[in-house]
């Protein structure tokens, strides 16, 4: 697999990385440790080198695993980590860092990110200036190597680089959810900043394996997902349907397609989640995918039968107390 910069730095990521929100187990269900361990380990065998965890899933479980998965090849591979949005001020982002680097078992942290806005789950609003100013000690110390941010809006994006380089941005982008190439997208053109997506196969709507009268239990994140509700499910089930033979025509799968069209977007790489190995090492295939710019147009177009119909608000879910 193909290595990519990230953004203006010296790192190198995979174009597809490994996402970890189900190892931390919170929000998800039917979700078994020693899966997810060897899901993370066959995505790195595959050229899945890069792993994207945050602190507050299943509160640092998730970094856990990754530290389990990988530790015996952390030289080669990249972590990328994310402090929540209860965690901005300069003593508790500094504490934040200390911890998710005691968890992961590593002496750094290749990609640390701003995981919400502060002042998101009222939570304290803590100017961008203080925490910015943070995460830069951080990186001179050596304890981070590179910064970014996730859920962002453009105008928070431009004002948190006033106060130190950025080189990633973490929104939702899918076939499914693509508010994000309004602004950011051409901005993150101009500054050379890497989009990493996340719910990239939208929650694995974009597999074809939900039927259209699939429910998700109460206390699986997904059942608040905007996508999986009333006439946008029904839309999507049609857009699947005519994303089929592309893929037949392609020899792949349908998570592979939406990777592959992801992939091939300006500044983007994927992530990925993976419930166990057969999973992760199907995705890393999607990174030899090439699809023609005639065939791309047309899973455009067979998208926006979804995303036209959606609003203006970036959020995926339908959070209490945001």
């Amino acid at each position: 697999m193909n290595s990519r910069t990230l953004g203006k730095s010296d790192i190198r990521i995979s174009p597809v990385i490994m996402g970890t929100w189900q190892a931390g187990k919170k929000g998800w269900v039917g979700i078994e440790d020693d899966e997810v361990v060897a899901a993370i380990r066959a995505g790195y065998e595959a050229g899945i080198t890069t792993v994207d965890t945050a602190e507050v899933y299943g509160d640092g479980y998730s970094e856990k695993l990754v530290a389990k998965a990988l530790s015996d090849v952390r030289e080669r591979a990249t972590y990328a980590t994310k402090a929540f949005a209860n965690h901005l001020s300069a003593n508790k982002l500094t504490e934040a860092c200390e911890n998710s680097l005691e968890r992961l078992e590593t002496d750094r942290i290749d990609l640390y990110q701003i995981h919400w806005p502060a002042g998101s789950f009222k939570t304290e609003k803590v100017p961008i200036e203080e925490t910015m100013g943070a995460l830069v000690k951080l990186k001179e110390q050596g304890k981070i190597r590179a910064i970014g941010v996730s859920n962002f809006s453009k105008a928070q994006l431009e004002e948190a680089l006033q106060y130190g380089r950025i080189d990633s941005i973490q929104p939702p982008y899918s076939l499914f959810w693509r508010q994000v190439e309004q602004e950011i997208v051409p901005f993150c053109e101009q500054e050379n900043i890497s989009i990493l997506a996340y719910s990239s196969l939208a929650q694995g709507l974009l597999t074809g394996k939900f039927g259209p009268d699939h429910e998700f239990p109460a206390d699986d994140v997904r059942s608040k997902n905007k996508l999986f509700k009333g006439e946008i499910y029904q839309s999507a089930q049609q857009a699947i349907a005519q994303l089929r033979p592309i893929a037949e025509k392609y020899e792949t799968s349908l998570g592979c397609l939406a990777i592959a069209w992801l992939t091939a977007q300006p500044q983007t790489c994927a992530i990925v989640g993976a419930r166990n190995s057969q999973q992760a090492e199907e995705n890393a295939k999607a990174a030899a995918l090439e699809i023609s710019q005639a065939d791309l147009d047309k899973i455009d177009d067979i998208s926006r039968t979804v995303t036209d119909q959606l609003d203006e608000n970036p959020v995926m879910w339908n959070f209490e107390n945001l």
